[in-house]
């Protein structure tokens, strides 16, 4: 019985199972390698869990849709992925509190400087509204962005890119950034990378110290929610 030579990949080309299997074997892989560099910042497991997951798509002629079918079980465990980031914020609960006032002045710093700069640089560079709207949330995880997004009636998809972007760009410059800049305190590395960078870069902040990477989990959340309402006025003010 001869069979087209390819039945068997359309076959299994289908199955959820298998984008799953996939998915996971490519970020174990790239976190293997990024372990065996010791951590180094261009080794970031997913950079390059992105390009080599995108171009095998690519060159299989899949869509994204077929993609997601699978990978949608890993998105899923985003969520308890973020809120199992209070186990070790309550282990540092006494850390945490006796920083409440200065995190408080960053997280308004921070979340209007985020906001304000990517606005204003696309007004200069002449980008369309619709492009400006997207980009506007790009330091808040992906799915506070992406709701940000739809109130604003831009367009989600170019808010994810944006995100990813900003997140893996985040985790690389952070250190290096940090450590030239002369400061020292994870608490403040911390805080920084998770306002900046989301969870890529909280996830960066606890590769490098405990301490900073429950500083960087604050932040992420808490500039999610500052995030969500200064986007719409900073919009207003300076989006014509």
């Amino acid at each position: 019985m001869k069979e087209n030579p390819f039945s068997l990949w359309v076959y299994l080309s289908q199955s959820p199972l298998l984008w799953l299997t996939l998915t996971v074997s490519i970020y174990a892989c790239a976190d293997a390698v990024s372990l065996a560099t010791k951590r180094h910042l261009l080794a970031n497991p997913v950079l390059h869990s992105m390009w080599i997951i995108g171009a095998f798509l690519l060159l299989t002629g899949t869509s994204y849709a077929t993609y997601f079918a699978g990978a949608q079980f890993v998105h899923f465990l985003l969520g308890p992925a973020t809120v199992a980031l209070a186990v070790p914020i309550y282990e540092n609960r006494k850390t945490v509190a006796a920083a409440i006032l200065p995190m408080l002045l960053a997280l308004v710093v921070g979340s209007i400087s985020a906001i304000v700069s990517v606005v204003a640089l696309a007004e200069v560079a002449g980008l369309p509204r619709e492009v400006i709207l997207s980009i506007a949330p790009k330091s808040v995880t992906a799915g506070v962005a992406m709701g940000i997004s739809e109130t604003l009636h831009a367009d989600p998809s170019l808010t994810v890119v944006s995100v990813i972007l900003t997140g893996i760009l985040g985790a690389i410059v952070v250190t290096p950034l940090m450590s030239r800049a002369g400061i020292t305190d994870f608490r403040a590395r911390g805080f920084a990378a998770g306002l900046a960078a989301h969870g890529i870069g909280t996830a960066r902040a606890f590769q490098v110290d405990t301490v900073a990477g429950v500083f960087a989990g604050i932040a992420m959340g808490l500039n999610a929610l500052v995030t969500s309402l200064l986007v719409p006025l900073a919009v207003t003010l300076l989006v014509e």
